[in-house]
């Protein structure tokens, strides 16, 4: 992995996108990520600062752009923080 970098499942996991790592891990094996636009399907992909993520959330797509590299899964306001919503469905 890149110096400045975190694994996709990594970051949807610590962000609070999904429940479980093992979760995260599927939710980037299924291939409906994207990352600046372009579809990913490996849990090791490398997410940077300032990159564009679209991620399937139940029924709904969100659309965040990531603003730091969370070193831990902490609570909730701290995960927030760490991405911007762009657009998609309203986070809850």
């Amino acid at each position: 992995m890149a110096e400045g970098s975190i694994r996709l499942d990594l970051f949807l996991w610590f962000a609070r996108f999904a429940k479980t790592r093992d979760r995260a891990r599927q939710i980037a094996c299924e291939g409906h990520v994207r990352i600046d636009g372009r579809p990913v399907s490996k849990p090791s992909a490398a997410v940077r600062v300032g990159q564009v993520l679209g991620l399937p959330i139940g029924n709904a797509v969100r659309i965040v752009r990531v603003e730091a590299l969370p070193a831990r899964r902490g609570p909730a306001p701290e995960a927030s923080a760490c991405y911007t919503e762009l657009g998609g469905a309203p986070p809850g």
